[in-house]
């Protein structure tokens, strides 16, 4: 048995961890950080899970001559360039600027992770000023959260004490970035974990791996998969402190609620939905469809305009390419039926209970294929105005 308890102040809370950000002028906005680190005082095992976008940027090249799985002990993070679509010289730069951190550290197998524009290379000079102004012994994961932000409009952040029941503890703690460009395949989104729980390397990666699929490889805001997505777990080990089936649930609460945390923030969303596929013909199926629903054009402007249409729902359906059957199909919104073989058309008292339904910040769009015992559930959001307003004026 064990206890997970909620903490403040993220990865500052974490036993070895430092982080901090500043301004090195990569942001227009000088209140707001731009170059951030997270760094530990003992190397540590790191796995990582990456964007499969083929154009993947330069800075997951660079971390990935060190293998998915390695030993190291500092991140570097910077804003309002993606350092993508950079070729060879991409990854000069990153060494680059990675060779002028303090040798008082002991940095081993520096890593850089960034996010922004695609297309650019790195301002060097700028980034290099900015290393020589950090706190490398600061403890802010309030800093380091808002400076890897880039429409985001909050931070996310979290950190857990995980109590055992001999009354051993250790400590775990994120910061992530993400509201636009979220169709994690391993989306725009970066995940930074911390912990000090002593975690054999033979568990990391695949902890991280399972964890990744049930949280962020699970959402959607619009479809589309980022150059630059990253999720690294770093663990130094320092509490000395370790169960395996505890650290496996902390993780996954932490990268499931972070992951929820982004849709919520999905660029001008108003809701999350969970969409639920029983009854298909196999998991894969179930995945297949309920992913069509999370990422459909069509559900999504449905649901920002509260609309209870559920034939998007069934033509995403079958769309998708799975066996389905129209006179097995169940619709429900929450635990409302909204279609099924014997009731096709919605009366006017299931219309209005269906509309209070959407009216809500979160419900569950559940679909019961009535073919197998095949499921998966996604994670998606509405698609409202805001959205076409952001990204029509990304670069300005």
């Amino acid at each position: 048995m064990f206890e997970i308890l909620s903490l403040k102040n993220g990865i500052a809370t974490v036993d070895g961890f430092f982080c901090d950000a500043i301004n090195c002028g990569l942001r227009p906005d000088s209140e707001q950080g731009d170059l951030a680190f997270v760094r530990s005082d003992e190397v540590c095992n790191i796995a990582a899970t990456y964007t499969t976008n083929r154009f993947c940027a330069a800075p997951i090249k660079h971390a990935l001559k060190y293998g998915k799985s390695f030993e190291g002990n500092f991140v570097l993070i910077n804003a309002k360039n993606a350092n993508a679509m950079t070729g060879q010289k991409g990854i000069e730069d990153i060494e680059d600027i990675l060779s002028h951190l303090p040798s008082d550290l002991n940095i081993v197998n520096p890593v850089m992770s960034s996010t922004g524009v695609i297309g650019y290379r790195l301002p060097k000079e700028k980034i290099i000023g900015g290393i020589e102004k950090l706190d490398f012994n600061a403890k802010n994961s309030d800093k380091a959260a808002n400076a890897i932000l880039t429409t985001d409009s909050f931070k996310k952040e979290l950190c857990f004490r995980v109590k055992l029941e001999n009354g051993d503890s250790f400590n775990i703690a994120a910061i992530a970035k993400g509201a636009g460009m979220i169709n994690p395949a391993m989306a725009t989104m970066l995940c930074f974990v911390t912990t000090d729980a002593n975690v054999p390397k033979d568990d990391l990666q695949e902890l991280l791996d399972g964890a990744v699929a049930e949280s962020f490889n699970k959402i959607s805001v619009d479809g589309d998969t980022s150059t630059n997505d990253t999720v690294l777990l770093m663990a130094n080990g320092k509490s000395g402190v370790y169960d395996k089936e505890a650290f496996k649930v902390a993780l996954q609460k932490i990268l499931f609620e972070l992951a929820m945390l982004i849709l919520k923030d999905g660029e001008g969303s108003n809701k999350v939905v969970a969409f639920e596929v029983v009854g298909a013909k196999s998991d894969e199926e179930a995945q297949r469809a309920a992913v069509n629903l999370s990422n459909s054009l069509l559900v999504k402007t449905a649901l920002f305009g509260q609309d209870p249409n559920w034939g998007r729902i069934a033509s995403t359906i079958g769309a998708s390419g799975i066996e389905c059957d129209e006179e097995k199909l169940t619709i429900y919104y929450d635990d409302l039926v909204i279609y099924s073989s014997e009731f096709p058309e919605l009366d006017s008292e299931r219309e209005e209970k269906a509309y209070k339904i959407m009216q809500q910040e979160s419900f569950k769009i559940k679909c019961d294929l009535g073919l197998g015992d095949g499921s998966y559930t996604a994670y998606g959001c509405d698609l409202s105005y805001e959205y076409v307003k952001i990204n029509a004026e990304y670069r300005t």
